[in-house]
């Protein structure tokens, strides 16, 4: 529970997160969960986009943002941070821009570059929570495994076509990690840029992963851990599913 001190608030806080404060389930102590929490978001594309408005806009006191890429035309058709104005501008420049504006009091932290096993333990360090929007296996299995290491909450969804998928890990309670969902990289898996995705498909799945971002701040409602969320867009149906704790699984079996 926040101290006294934490739950104060100033008149544009008040104005600004009333529609938070007004829900018994969240009020003021939750919203100064929101404000102490720290979340690192990596990719700031399709899933990034949406993720990162929502927990902007709610208040999240800490946002780190972790892309090397920069903005191209391509984008634009479902990466709603950027605009057409800031093509060639890299991806957390551009995100950074777009989140000030929406609310200047959070903190934004830039990572301009790409995650690697070299810094993906020292980048996820000072973060609660750590949010994977981004485009491919190798990445989501540097993040999940770093994550299990160093015993953090992972946030992980990702889309493709007209499917998307949302699962929250937290293997240091006794849940299943990403590798009991996906042991190894597939060897040909494709991509968005090769197969296609439609726009608001990332738009759905972002604002979701938002969501579970918020509860596990927060404690409100429950936790997906332990399940993973499937939807297809094309026929609109969501499927929660169990997700098991694989005891043969080398990273946290």
């Amino acid at each position: 529970m926040p101290a006294i001190m934490e739950l104060s608030f100033t008149e544009d806080e008040i104005q600004r997160y009333s529609r938070h404060i007004l829900l018994r389930e969240l009020g003021g102590a939750g919203q100064a969960r929101l404000r102490s929490g720290r979340v690192l978001i990596v990719g700031a594309g399709g899933l990034g986009s949406p993720l990162a408005l929502y927990l902007a806009a709610a208040g999240v006191g800490t946002l780190g943002l972790v892309d090397d890429d920069l903005v191209e035309l391509s984008n634009l058709q479902r990466q709603v941070l950027h605009t057409t104005a800031r093509l060639g501008t890299p991806k957390v420049a551009s995100a950074a821009q777009a989140l000030s504006a929406l609310n200047p009091l959070v903190t934004l932290n830039r990572h301009q570059t790409r995650l690697t096993a070299a810094n993906v333990h020292g980048l996820i360090a000072d973060y609660d929570i750590i949010a994977d929007g981004s485009d491919n296996f190798a990445t989501r299995h540097l993040v999940a495994d770093a994550c299990v290491a160093a015993k953090k909450t992972l946030v992980s969804a990702a889309v493709l076509r007209f499917e998307g998928q949302l699962a929250t890990f937290k293997p240091h309670i006794g849940g299943p990690c990403y590798r009991c969902l996906v042991p190894e990289p597939p060897d040909e898996a494709p991509s968005c840029a090769q197969a296609g995705v439609l726009g608001a498909v990332t738009g759905v799945m972002g604002t979701l992963q938002a969501t579970e971002v918020l509860k596990e701040l927060t404690g409100i409602g429950q936790s997906l851990a332990g399940h993973l969320l499937l939807w297809n867009a094309l026929d609109m149906q969501f499927r929660k599913v169990k997700l098991p704790k694989d005891p043969a699984c080398p990273v946290c079996g």
